[in-house]
């Protein structure tokens, strides 16, 4: 059975979709972008600033689905400039802790609200 994750802490979402859903000791999370959970508005600017809140969403539903970012066991991640490739790895070392999650880094030619990355990923928690 499927469980939506919920929080007010990370943005809603923006379309037909959950944040996160539960199913089993597994949680898929939704792509996230540069929301404000606060104000639900794009935040605009750099994308260290961008990239950062993307993580600290991402963060907020993990939490709230039972887990942490270390957790996590698959990250995928959707850049619109693959220059920021390093940028994102300093950002995830950061954020996780080894052993790091598997990943995949995907250059797009664009994203919701005109974001320059979007995060989702697969987590799963202890029995």
């Amino acid at each position: 059975m499927k469980q939506p994750v919920q929080t007010d802490l990370a943005p809603a979402a923006i379309g037909p979709y959950s944040r996160a859903i539960k199913a089993g000791t597994t949680v898929y999370l939704s792509g996230q972008i540069a929301i404000d959970p606060s104000t639900n508005e794009f935040i605009k600017g750099e994308i260290a600033v961008q990239v950062t809140r993307v993580f600290e969403n991402l963060k907020a539903v993990a939490e709230a689905a039972g887990g942490d970012l270390d957790s996590i066991v698959r990250v995928g991640i959707y850049l619109t400039d693959l220059n920021y490739f390093s940028l994102v790895n300093d950002a995830m070392m950061k954020y996780f802790s080894p052993p790091y999650p598997a990943r995949s880094t995907i250059g797009v030619t664009a994203l919701p609200k005109g974001a320059a990355v979007e995060v989702d990923a697969i987590m799963v928690l202890e029995d």
